[in-house]
């Protein structure tokens, strides 16, 4: 046996060695925390050869020692014998992603009105920018009010659908903020929700509960084929829509029920009709509630049962999901019973319920739960949701939520503000996993507290979004042509990008 092959045969057995202690996982399901007393800091990786460029890599921790912090690597010259890689699979394909992004309320609009036009496009710029910031795509708006409105009000609280027209919260904030955005990113995606109907087209004449009238169908796709079109006559398309938040939400402060039996009906007899009679071709997501379906049971699998009727289907796009109530293996189940229906997240908050301003808390978590958990599971699109709320919470609506804080929380100067954790993911998504990107297949290391996923985008490159709720590691990752080490610290989000 000659001296090569002493130095192979040592090489393997290394590499078995020290591939036999790790506990593996499920890269995207483990969310239980596994936090080291003290990072043990590594050499760095061969690749790490100052001065190259061939990966972007971008990385935050919980302790914000990094804080979307930009460095570059380089591939790796040597042969790969690393027992720590993911491997890419690029021939195994899944859904082609939306986009990523922030609910862009009223309240939102007023706190960013309130910094300097500078300070603004500074934030904006760095927000949504494509080439100059984390590039977030896509946003959702409210219909009329949100509990993070200034006021409550629809768009025809005057009886008459004739009666139809943009308020001021409209014409004087979320217009002009969106106007701003898009400036800056004309691809943005934009989803419209309502959180009620004009008050004389409910059972109780309220703003809160009561229900849709049957007589009221007609009028009410109208409405959203007015609203659609005001927003477009301001140079602002509407990508999607869904029929009702939280459709099983009584309580809101702004809300109206509507079970699955109704909102079939409405799509199929109304809204669908309306859209194709109007040349509308904003796409209708479903349901865009909890999954577990507020545990009503006669409303479980809801998208599911409206999706069965043939006439309503025509017209759905998919459906969209929050995660204030249930398990995000809803949206597997979902799939796996309707593959061809597209499913996109839509909101979820952070609030003094969740500890929201602990980002040693929130970070992974939040990746694990929304940012990978979702696009793991068949989801074409994430959206957090205020994107900016002030010091106090606010602005919000009694009966609304009191207790939430935004993705970014402006202070009382309205120049300086923090980033929270949803911020965060949002940008480690946004920033290397572009509009109609591939998610593709990974195969090879997994560990415990280890999420990751990968994605090919339109122009060829690859890219890779991982949460690391463990100790500091090394990981390989290979796409079959270039591979390359990195370290992952402890607690942390890494985002990868290369050609």
């Amino acid at each position: 046996m000659n001296i090569k092959d002493i130095r192979m045969i040592s090489s393997l057995l290394l590499a078995a060695i020290m591939a036999s202690p790790l506990q593996a996982c499920d890269n995207d399901d483990d969310t239980t925390p596994s936090k080291p007393e003290q990072e043990i800091p590594s050499e760095p990786s061969e690749s790490e050869t100052p001065g190259t460029n061939d990966v972007k890599m971008i990385v935050t921790t919980s302790n914000r020692s990094k804080d979307l912090t930009e460095s570059s690597i380089s591939f790796s010259k040597k042969d790969n014998m690393s027992p720590s890689t993911i491997m890419l699979d690029p021939s195994s394909e899944y859904q082609t992603m939306d986009g990523f992004g922030v609910a862009i309320t009223g309240s939102t609009c007023y706190n960013l009105m309130k910094m300097t036009e500078a300070n603004r496009k500074t934030f904006l710029t760095k927000t949504f920018s494509d080439s100059e910031g984390y590039g977030f795509s896509y946003c959702r708006v409210a219909i009329g009010c949100s509990d993070f409105s200034l006021s409550e009000y629809t768009c025809c609280d005057k009886e008459g659908i004739e009666n139809f027209g943009l308020t001021s919260e409209e014409t004087k904030y979320v217009i002009p903020i969106l106007k701003e955005i898009i400036a800056i990113n004309p691809d943005l995606k934009i989803m419209g929700t309502p959180w009620t109907p004009p008050r004389w087209m409910k059972t109780n004449k309220a703003w809160t509960s009561g229900e849709l009238k049957k007589e009221c169908y007609n009028d009410y796709a109208t409405y959203f084929v007015k609203w659609i079109q005001a927003f477009e006559a301001e140079g602002i398309k509407i990508y999607s829509v869904t029929p009702q938040n939280e459709p099983l939400n009584h309580g809101n402060s702004a809300s109206c029920y509507m079970p699955w039996s109704q909102e079939r009906d409405f799509v199929k007899s109304a809204l669908g009709p309306a859209f194709k009679k109007a040349g509308i071709d904003t796409k209708i997501y479903a349901f865009d509630h909890n999954y577990n379906y507020d545990d009503v049971a006669s409303q479980k699998g809801y998208p599911l049962n409206i999706y069965e009727d043939d006439d309503a289907a025509d017209f759905l796009a998919g459906a969209a999901y929050h995660n204030y109530g249930g398990n995000k293996d809803e949206l597997t189940v979902v799939h796996n019973a309707a593959p061809g229906m597209d499913l996109v997240f839509s909101e979820t908050s952070i609030g003094t319920w969740n500890d929201g301003h602990n980002l040693n808390k929130r970070l992974n978590e939040d990746m694990e739960e929304v940012a990978l958990g979702t696009v793991n599971r068949w989801c074409k699109g994430v959206i957090v949701w205020n994107l900016m709320l002030d010091a106090d919470k606010g602005p919000n609506r009694p009966g609304g939520c009191q207790t939430c804080y935004g993705a970014v929380d402006i202070n009382t100067d309205y120049a300086t503000y923090t980033k929270n954790s949803h911020y965060y993911i949002i940008a480690h998504m946004s920033s290397v996993v572009k509009p109609d990107a591939v998610r593709i297949g990974t195969s090879g290391y997994t560990a415990k507290g280890l999420t990751y996923s990968a994605f090919k985008n339109t122009d060829g490159s690859y890219a890779m979004v991982v949460s690391n709720n463990s100790a500091s590691m090394t990981l390989t990752i290979d796409d079959g042509t270039h591979h390359f080490s990195a370290e992952i610290p402890s607690n942390s989000a890494v985002s990868f990008s290369w050609k």
